[in-house]
C-alpha cells in the first residue's frame, strides 16, 4: 500500500489521533518502534494490545454512515466482529487524510466518503491482517499461507490466539506494498443486512458528543448580531440595555464588521443581551432585492438568448425540428431559494492551549478550510492549528462552506479577545434560517418536441439562476469554458438517449448567499427532467414507464442499463398501474453522484382539499451496498427531505431580509406526511457510489407527477402548497 505524505504530516496527524507507532515515522517510510502497546499499523488503523481495533474516520459523520461503513471495511479484510472494532474521527491533515476525488483537501461532501475510500481502507485492513499474521507466523514458525483471522483470533492448525498477542511484533514489519483483498465471497460483513450502525447506542442514550454539547471550563458563549441584510457593515453599537442582562460579559465589533460579538456566560444571557442590543449599520453594499424582483430576472433570462451554448449543438436546427413537430410540450418552472435547516444550528468552540495552540471543537465538514483560514488569522503554521472534529446534527451541505464561514466567524469573535477564555460560537434556529446560505433559485424553460409516433425530435432547454462556485475558491474545478456543472448537472449528462437537445444556461445574479444544498443541482434539473418525461409521454399517449424505457435503449451503454434496471424494479415493487379507486400513481428516475435510483408516489385526495402520501417505493442502484441498513436509512431520509422541501417551503425576501424565522414557517417534513416508504436495492458487483444525496432528487417529481395524474394540476412553481396543491 503506497501512501503518499510527508514525515512531518504524519507526525503531525498522528500527534493529534493520539498513536505512537505509525507508517512514515521514519525516513524509510516503515513503522518506528515504541514502547507503547498500541500500534498505529497504517493511518486509518490502530489496534491496542487488548486487540480492539480502531478506524481512524477521515469523513465526518453526520447522520449519513460513514463511521459505520469505513470500520466495515477495515474489519471485514481483518477478520474482526463489528463489535470489535471501535472508530475515531481523523485529525486535520489533508496530506493524509484528503478526500481522493476531491484533490489536496480534506472533506466530506457529493456523496463521495465511500466512493473514495471504498479501496483505500479495504487496503488499509488488507495490510494490517498480512502484518498479524506475519507476526504470527514468525512466532509459530509455520507457513503465513496457512493462518487466518477469524473474529479477531488468528489461528493456524491447533493453534490459535487473539491479535493483541502479535501487535507488538507486527508493528515491527514492513508494510506489505500490495496486500490481498478479500473477494466478494469472503465478505461475511460487506453487504451483510444484519449489521447495524456503530453509533446508533450513543445517539439513543444521550453518550454521543455533538458540537453544540462542548462545554469546556471558563468558556464564553459568543452570539453574533449580523444585518437584516446580508453585505451590511457594521458603523457603531450601543450595549446600554445588554448590560442590564444578568451573564453579559461584553460586546466587540467583528474585525470585517460583519457584525457584533455578544458574551455572555451562558447561551440564553447571550440571546437576551443580543436581542437588547442596538447596532447601526451601513446597507449600502447589502442585498436589497424582493423574491419577486429575483424571480422576474431569472424568467426574463429564460427569455433572452442564453449565454452558453452549454453541449455545442446547432439551436436552430433543433429549434426547426421542435417548430415542425406533430406535438410541441413547452413549460416553464421556478424553484425558489430554500435553507438547509439540520436539526443541530451551526456551532463550535475555540480555544488557545498553554503552549500557544489554537484548537477547534467543531461538527467540521471540510476541516482543511478553516484550518487554512486559521493560519491567516492567528498568524500560526499548520501545526499549531487542530481541529477537534465532532459529531453533527445533520448539515445537507451547510456546514461545508468555500469561505468557512461560521468557523471563521468563531475565530474572529475569539481574536479579538484577550485568549483567556474559550469562545463557543451559537447560532439559534432563526440565525440559521434567516442568515445562512441557501440553495439557488432556478427557473428552467423547456420545449419538447414529438412526431406522430410519440418519439421526441427535439428537446429545447433553458436554464437561468445563481452560480454555487463562481467566485470560490472551487471555481477552478467545478466551472469549464464559464459553465457551473453543477447548475446544469443531471440535465447534460443525462443517461436518456435524447435528439437534438440544446442546452443554454444563463447565470444571474445572486441573491443574497447560495449553497449546495443536498445533491445541488439535481434538486431541480432533475424535477424539470421527469416531469417533463412525464409530460411528453401522456402527450405521446404512452405509459410513463415505457416511454422511458424506449429512452434507454443502448444495451451496451452500462449508464442507460443500471438507469433502466431501477426504473424497471421500482415499477415491479410497486405493482405499477395497479393502484385502489381514487389513488394515482407517479414515477421518476435520476442519476446523480454515480447512483442510479427509481421511485414512484402513489397519493390519495384531492389537490384542493388535500393530498395523502400513501407510499413511496425506491429502487436504488449504488454499487456494492457496504451497509443495506444505511443504505435504506439515507434513501428514506433523502426522499423525506426532497418531498418535505416542495411540498411547502421557500425562502422570500422583501428588501433583501429574509421573512422565514423558524419551524413554523419554514416547516420541516412531519413523520406523518408519508404513510410508507419501501426501499430496494439491487444487486451489484460495481465499486459503491454515494448514497447521501442520490435519494433526493428523483422524490419531488414522482410527487408532482402522481398528483398531475390525480387531479391534473401540473406544479411548475415550487412550493406546491402555494401553487395550488394543498396536503392532508
Amino acid at each position: 500500500m503506497t501512501i503518499n505524505t510527508s514525515r512531518r504530516g504524519f507526525l503531525k496527524g498522528a500527534a493529534a489521533a493520539g498513536a505512537v507507532l505509525l507508517i512514515g515515522a521514519r525516513t524509510d517510510g516503515a513503522l518506528a518502534a515504541a514502547s507503547s502497546e498500541t500500534a498505529q499499523l497504517n493511518p486509518f488503523v490502530k489496534i491496542d494490545a487488548n486487540g480492539t481495533v480502531t478506524a481512524i474516520v477521515k469523513h465526518f459523520e453526520k447522520g449519513q454512515g460513514p463511521a459505520t461503513g469505513l470500520p466495515t471495511l477495515i474489519a471485514e479484510e481483518i477478520g474482526l466482529r463489528m463489535d470489535q472494532i471501535e472508530y475515531e474521527f481523523a485529525p486535520s491533515n489533508p496530506e493524509v487524510y484528503n478526500n481522493l476525488l476531491f484533490g489536496p483537501f480534506q472533506g466530506t461532501g457529493g456523496s463521495t466518503a465511500m466512493a473514495n475510500s471504498w479501496l483505500q481502507y479495504r487496503q488499509a485492513g488488507a495490510a494490517a491482517r498480512e502484518m498479524l499474521i506475519a507476526a504470527a507466523a514468525a512466532d509459530w514458525g509455520v507457513d503465513a499461507s496457512g493462518i487466518t483471522i477469524e473474529e479477531g483470533i488468528i489461528k493456524a492448525g491447533d493453534k490459535s490466539a487473539p491479535i493483541g498477542d502479535f501487535v507488538a511484533a507486527a508493528a515491527q514489519l514492513e508494510p506489505p506494498a500490495e496486500p490481498r483483498l478479500k473477494g466478494p465471497t469472503e465478505f461475511k460483513l460487506i453487504g451483510n443486512e444484519a449489521v447495524r450502525r456503530k453509533d446508533s447506542a450513543i445517539k439513543g442514550n444521550g453518550q454521543a458528543m455533538y458540537a453544540m454539547d462542548v462545554h469546556l471550563p471558563n468558556q464564553m458563549v459568543a452570539m453574533i448580531k449580523r444585518p437584516e441584510s446580508r453585505g451590511g457593515l457594521v458603523t457603531g453599537f450601543d450595549d446600554s440595555a445588554s448590560k442590564d442582562v444578568n451573564g453579559y460579559i461584553s460586546a466587540a465589533v467583528l474585525p470585517n464588521q460583519a457584525g457584533v460579538a455578544v458574551y455572555a456566560e451562558n447561551t440564553w444571557a447571550a440571546i437576551q443581551a443580543r436581542d437588547a442590543l442596538e447596532v447601526e449599520w451601513d446597507l449600502s453594499a447589502a442585498e436589497t432585492r424582493d423574491s419577486d424582483q429575483i424571480e422576474a430576472e431569472i424568467m426574463s433570462a429564460l427569455d433572452a438568448e442564453p449565454t452558453y451554448n452549454v453541449n455545442n449543438v446547432d439551436v436552430a436546427s433543433v429549434t426547426a425540428a421542435i417548430d415542425g413537430a406533430d406535438t410541441v410540450v413547452e413549460k416553464t418552472f421556478y424553484f425558489p431559494l430554500l435553507a438547509h435547516a439540520p436539526m443541530e444550528p451551526l456551532n463550535c468552540t475555540i480555544e488557545q492551549t498553554a503552549d500557544g495552540n489554537i484548537v477547534l471543537h467543531d461538527g467540521s465538514q471540510m476541516p482543511t478550510g478553516p484550518h487554512m483560514a486559521y493560519q491567516q488569522i492567528f498568524g500560526l503554521p499548520p501545526e499549531k492549528i487542530q481541529i477537534n472534529t465532532m459529531l453533527a446534527g445533520g448539515s445537507f451541505g451547510r456546514r461545508a462552506t468555500p469561505d468557512a464561514d461560521y468557523q471563521v466567524e468563531a475565530a474572529l469573535a475569539f481574536v479579538v479577545t484577550d485568549r483567556s477564555r474559550p469562545v463557543k460560537l451559537v447560532w439559534t434556529r432563526e440565525d440559521d434560517i434567516r442568515s445562512g446560505y441557501y440553495r439557488p433559485a432556478f427557473g428552467h424553460k423547456v420545449r419538447v418536441g414529438l412526431d406522430e409516433g410519440g418519439n421526441i425530435v427535439g428537446w429545447q432547454h433553458q436554464v437561468a439562476g445563481q452560480s454555487i462556485m463562481k467566485g470560490t475558491a472551487f471555481e477552478s474545478f467545478a466551472v469549464h469554458d464559464g459553465v457551473d456543472h453543477s447548475s446544469i448537472e443531471g440535465i447534460a449528462d443525462s443517461p436518456y438517449q435524447i435528439p437534438g437537445m440544446a442546452l443554454g444556461l444563463t447565470d444571474t445574479p445572486k441573491a443574497t448567499s447560495v449553497l449546495w444544498w443536498r445533491s445541488v443541482g439535481h434538486t431541480h434539473t432533475a424535477y424539470v427532467m421527469e416531469t417533463m418525461m412525464d409530460l411528453a409521454a401522456n402527450a405521446a399517449g404512452r405509459d410513463p414507464v415505457e416511454f422511458r424505457l424506449s429512452h434507454l435503449t443502448d444495451s451496451g451503454d452500462a449508464d442507460q442499463q443500471r438507469k433502466a434496471g431501477v426504473l424497471k424494479l421500482a415499477a415491479e415493487k410497486a405493482d405499477w398501474g395497479n393502484v385502489p379507486e381514487g389513488r394515482s400513481q407517479g414515477i421518476a428516475v435520476h442519476k446523480s453522484f454515480g447512483s442510479y435510483v427509481a421511485e414512484v408516489v402513489e397519493v390519495s385526495g384531492d389537490a384542493e382539499e388535500g393530498i395523502r402520501i400513501e407510499k413511496v417505493t425506491c429502487a436504488v442502484d449504488c454499487g456494492i451496498a457496504v451497509n443495506p441498513d444505511v443504505v435504506r436509512a439515507q434513501m428514506e431520509g433523502g426522499i423525506g427531505y426532497g418531498i418535505g422541501h416542495v411540498m411547502r417551503d421557500q425562502i422570500t425576501l422583501t428588501g433583501g431580509s429574509v421573512d422565514q424565522f423558524n419551524f413554523p414557517d419554514y416547516e420541516p417534513l412531519r413523520i406523518g406526511d408519508i404513510a410508507a416508504i419501501d426501499v430496494h436495492i439491487i444487486p451489484s458487483a460495481e465499486a459503491p457510489t454515494g448514497v447521501g444525496e442520490p435519494g433526493t432528487p428523483p422524490s419531488a417529481p414522482a410527487l408532482a407527477n402522481a398528483i398531475a395524474k390525480l387531479s391534473g394540476v401540473q406544479v411548475t412553481n415550487l412550493p406546491m402548497a402555494e401553487n395550488g396543491v394543498s396536503f392532508v
